[in-house]
């Protein structure tokens, strides 16, 4: 099947500075897809040149099958968008906004609708500048989602927001999915990739560093580590430093930390078993994006690019 978005080689820069370089990747129709970076790493400017809002120096993109270089028009009716740096005038209400977008696009909706699907009825009088930042992004995300477009970009969707609710723009962004919108999701956070995306694309410095899904990336992440821990309870536990795939013991007064492959969890589990030892609070931690970004790059997603 045809990719919905393909990207071959994109390159952008700022003057002397290269923003994107050499960035390749494909996205499938109805994939919620990540670009996982930290910040600087080129990964707004790299989503602002599949929507025809920055030019870029070279390489060959297409999205829904049109160019957004030279049809950047034709390709916004069929797209939806909610950018980092969006704003709206701060005299503007909320349902006035609503309104004013579905007309701007040609679009019918029922304002009362979408106000309410978002929880924003209780807002809808209220001037934009009088909202908090994460009243402004579900503000964004409705606006970004009317007339049920066909590839959605959310640049930092959730930069704003609570865990309450950022996890409850989760779900709505699954629902979203599951209509058959195909998702293109920026962000910096490690869970929200995990937790929401099908694959993700990392990126670098401007270049990409990996791409897979988060759990294949993970699996096969060079130096990555999955943990067990538990209460040791006064047994003899050093024959787990002669399992297979166990890196390190570490043996505490009260408590277990063992380190390695991923199948290690499996197979401490299986040598406790074996001597009849059932530990209550037996924990297993799994390597996360975060840690294939380290074992890439040396380190943290955390630390910004710098030029």
């Amino acid at each position: 099947m045809e990719p919905v978005i393909s990207v071959d080689g994109l390159r952008r820069s700022y003057g002397d500075v290269v923003a994107v370089e050499d960035v390749s990747f494909e996205v499938a129709r109805g994939e919620i897809f990540g670009i996982l970076g930290p910040n600087g790493a080129g990964k707004t400017t790299t989503v602002e040149c599949l929507q025809g809002l920055r030019s870029r120096d070279g390489g060959a993109v297409t999205v829904l099958g049109l160019d957004p270089g030279r049809h950047p028009d034709r390709l916004r009716r069929h797209i939806g968008s909610q950018l980092q740096s969006a704003a709206l005038p701060d005299r503007m209400r909320v349902g006035e906004a609503v309104s004013f977008f579905a007309r701007a696009q040609g679009r019918r909706v029922d304002v009362a609708d979408v106000l309410d699907e978002w929880d924003l009825t209780p807002l809808r009088r209220r001037a934009f500048g009088t909202l908090s930042g994460g009243q402004r992004q579900r503000l964004f995300l409705a606006l970004a989602l009317l007339g049920d477009p066909e590839v959605v970009f959310l640049d930092e969707l959730t930069a704003a927001l609570d865990p309450v609710a950022r996890r409850a723009t989760w779900r709505l962004v699954r629902r979203v999915r599951d209509s058959g919108a195909t998702i293109v999701l920026v962000t910096h956070f490690m869970e929200e990739a995990e937790g929401l995306c099908d694959r993700v694309v990392i990126v670098d410095q401007g270049r990409v560093v990996a791409l897979d899904t988060p759990a294949a990336l993970t699996a096969r992440s060079e130096g990555a580590t999955t943990r067990v821990s538990f209460s040791s309870n006064g047994h003899d536990l050093g024959f787990l430093e002669t399992l297979e795939g166990v890196r390190s013991v570490a043996l505490g007064r009260r408590s277990v930390d063992v380190s390695g492959a991923s199948q290690i969890a499996v197979r401490v589990a299986a040598a406790l078993a074996e001597r009849g030892i059932v530990p209550f609070d037996y924990r297993t931690h799994h390597p996360t994006l975060e840690d294939v970004f380290l074992a890439q790059t040396g380190r943290h997603l955390d630390q910004k690019d710098q030029p």
